[in-house]
């Protein structure tokens, strides 16, 4: 007969507890995708503003100065939206009240599946509202809360520019 069955009861019990006491430590260590903490997303906000503001000032006085009326070309960065995975920020280049360009800023790269999922989410985010000429364009598929982000700030950039 087969050690387990006949001269020790017990030990069959002692180790299917401590497979699966095993089984559950295994699987708590696994650490899951989780968005940047409070202190990673605000130094990534910190560093947005100012190059949101150097943006604003250069077409601001570009405005003053009368070269955006005689080329009609106008610069203007969206707010940052706060998404799951990380923020997003979009700037727009306008010429004559068209998109010309549209650039993401600021958008998750925080880890590797962040790097993937937006190298080609981003591109295709822009293909999309440079054909579209607004920001009613459709979501990439597996970078919903990326997308949602970039036309979110495409909006505010758009609403700001007086489109």
């Amino acid at each position: 007969m087969h050690a387990l069955k006949k001269q020790r009861p017990l030990r069959r019990v002692v180790l299917a507890a401590a497979s699966t006491v095993t089984g559950v430590v295994l699987l708590l260590s696994l650490k899951p995708h989780t968005p940047p903490t409070v202190v990673q997303a605000s130094s990534s906000a910190g560093q947005s503003p100012s190059q949101t503001q150097t943006p604003s000032r250069e077409s601001s006085s570009g405005s003053s100065s009368g070269s955006t009326k005689s080329t009609g070309t106008k610069t203007v960065t969206g707010e940052t939206v706060q998404t799951r995975w990380g923020p997003v920020q979009v700037r727009v280049t306008l010429k004559n009240g068209k998109i010309t360009d549209v650039t993401a800023v600021t958008y998750p790269t925080e880890n590797p599946k962040d790097q993937e999922i937006n190298s080609y989410a981003i591109p295709q985010l822009r293909r999309e509202a440079l054909a579209a000429q607004s920001a009613q364009i459709d979501s990439v598929s597996g970078a919903t809360y990326t997308s949602d982000g970039y036309k979110q700030s495409l909006q505010s950039a758009l609403d700001s520019a007086g489109l």
